[in-house]
């Protein structure tokens, strides 16, 4: 785990003003209701549409509502390409070797590894790949080129010597992109589409040995009219004459994402109903996250009937990145559904993936941050340690059911250490949880309440973190040194058998610096060494006694809640005898209730 720097809160004594944020002044609008008296904002919204305005979709009747995900798409991993033109600093041909090699391990088959016609550092990793046999015979590298003669000309060098490959086109087909960025109309972008896909098939075909596959991306498919994507597709379907054994790949990105989830999903099941030869067509999309709702699209678009997901490892990409394929695969895993990559050890993939990008990983992001597996809470820790503690017992099911976490964290090798962290916010079962697998001390419940103020008190001061070590530091001072060091100690002590039953206590007592010798009878060890008190002038009733036997070390451990001087003290013990550690446990309650 990375060490966080902690969080200083300034002066709680000074003020502060916002002057480049206007107040909200507008009215409250009239329809409003009385529990809500939200103001217009002084943002231009008015300048923007929604994107029902922008396109309209064919409703044909929806399915993907009534839909489940029962097994994964195939997952297209981009770091290589998308995410990598992303990067202030794009990697080097170690970097990237580093990246793919990670990629296999995981068990991806399909991998885009470049855009080889938009540098030299591009081409030269795709011809490294194709040279230097680090391409598995069951993976299938990818390459991206737009539509332009020369650049297909030298995406195809690069792959050359490679026994299979899918070349994956591409070119903007919405409105303001055709018109401001290409200056085309609908028919000049399919002239354009038309020549570029017969030069790709040419050159395929002059490699008959290789099994060379074809992808389509009508880039920005989001905002593009429905009726002109499926005419583009469908030319290229029949052009490339696809076909079940020899499929192509028709990838529809959210480019820009603009609308909410279910718009995505409605787009795409469109087209799923739609395309032509749809045996023949491996129906992909690739979702950006400009909304923050990346992985929502991409879940419903599956339902919608999408079998394929592009996508990069913690959601590097342009902007605010693209779908996030940690996130939507082990969404999958939680859901039960194995989502055929591998995630078992998910600190390597992303000291890997920071490594390779230099971006860090955020502490909350989903199942691979630092915090995910982590409750401050203190109504989550207890629920999170009884639900651990049921499972300790056995007996359950073996599904997992634990409060709070959707996944076992052991799955991607996380430990149970850092599920519950104490603060200020804790409770007392976080507390109890940490001291009873950190340090063996499994306190009684009565007990736990008691030392959660005491911990809360020392987190409100510091207003930091308290480790396990923290904790077990005070504990010790609060229980187990007064016992030991405190106004009233045993200097010497035994247990015998008393002749008339029971138990005899004889020791030697020293109350505030005066020694003395006593003696005290009872049915127990614990009830004669009470006795002995009194004869001290010292009254004990012992009102509770909990006693845990030998930890993995050995040691002892004993919980005693007493009514002495004038009030109720839980004390504590701890000692490799069971009796002396009970012994200390009153002694520490006794100490406790001294001024």
């Amino acid at each position: 785990m990375r060490e966080e720097t902690p969080f200083m809160p300034e002066s709680m004594s000074e003020t502060h003003s916002f002057p480049t944020i206007c107040t909200p002044r507008g009215p409250v609008p009239q329809s409003a209701p009385r529990w809500n008296p939200q103001r217009s904002s002084s943002m231009p919204s008015h300048r923007y549409r929604s994107a029902f305005d922008r396109v309209a979709v064919p409703l044909t009747g929806r399915s993907w509502p009534q839909a489940r995900i029962e097994r994964p798409p195939l997952w297209v991993p981009v770091d290589l390409r998308d995410g990598n033109q992303a990067l202030a600093e794009p990697m080097d041909t170690p970097r990237k070797r580093r990246m793919f090699d990670l990629l296999v391990a995981m068990g991806f088959k399909e991998i885009e590894v470049g855009y080889p016609s938009a540098s030299r550092t591009d081409f030269d990793f795709v011809r490294h790949l194709a040279t230097s046999g680090a391409v598995p015979g069951d993976v299938t590298p990818v390459v991206f080129t737009p539509a332009r003669p020369e650049l297909i000309e030298r995406t195809f060098a690069s792959v050359a010597g490679l026994d299979r490959a899918v070349v994956h086109l591409y070119i903007a087909t919405a409105p303001v992109w055709r018109e401001v960025v290409l200056g085309r109309d609908r028919a000049g972008l399919l002239g354009v589409v038309r020549d570029a896909a017969r030069q790709m098939d040419r050159l395929a075909r002059a490699r008959p040995g290789a099994d060379i596959r074809f992808q389509f991306s009508p880039e920005v498919f989001n905002l593009t009219e429905p009726d002109f994507v499926l005419e583009v597709c469908d030319t290229l379907t029949e052009l490339w004459d696809a076909s079940p054994d020899r499929p192509v790949v028709h990838n529809l990105p959210a480019t820009v994402e603009i609308a909410t989830p279910n718009v995505y999903a409605d787009q795409i099941e469109y087209m799923h109903r739609h395309l032509a030869r749809r045996d023949s067509v491996i129906l992909s999309v690739h979702p950006h996250n400009d909304r923050g709702t990346g992985v929502a699209c991409a879940e419903l678009a599956v339902l919608a009937g999408a079998q394929r997901v592009e996508g990069c490892l913690f959601g590097n990409g342009e902007r605010t990145g693209n779908v996030d394929l940690v996130n939507l695969a082990l969404n999958l895993h939680a859901q039960g559904v194995d989502p055929m990559i591998d995630f078992s050890d998910i600190d390597e993939i992303r000291r890997t993936v920071e490594h390779c990008n230099r971006l860090p990983v955020p502490p909350r992001h989903p199942y691979g941050g630092d915090l995910v597996y982590t409750a401050f809470s203190g109504t989550h820790q207890d629920a999170i340690s009884k639900g651990l503690a049921r499972r300790a017992e056995g007996g359950g099911s073996e599904l997992w059911e634990v409060p709070y976490l959707p996944i076992d964290p052991a799955d991607v090798g996380r430990t149970y250490e850092a599920v519950i962290r104490v603060n200020s916010q804790s409770g007392k079962g976080g507390i109890a949880h940490l001291l009873r697998t950190g340090h063996g001390v499994d306190l009684p419940p009565g007990m736990r309440a008691e030392f959660s103020r005491t911990v809360q008190e020392a987190t409100d001061d510091s207003g930091r973190e308290a480790t396990p070590k923290d904790l077990w530091e005070l504990f010790e001072a609060a229980y187990l040194v007064p016992g030991r060091d405190g106004s009233v100690a045993l200097a010497s002590w035994s247990v015998r058998n008393d002749p008339a039953g029971g138990h005899r206590f004889v020791c030697t007592l020293r109350v505030d610096e005066r020694e003395g010798d006593y003696d005290g009878t009872g049915s127990g060890p614990v009830t004669a060494f009470t006795d002995a008190l009194a004869a001290a002038g010292i009254g004990v009733d012992v009102l509770e006694l909990v006693e845990r036997g030998p930890a993995g070390d050995g040691t002892a451990s004993a919980y005693a809640r007493c009514r002495t001087g004038g009030g109720e003290y839980w004390g504590a013990g701890r000692d490799v005898s069971g009796t002396a550690a009970a012994v200390a446990a009153v002694l520490s309650a006794v100490n406790r209730a001294r001024p």
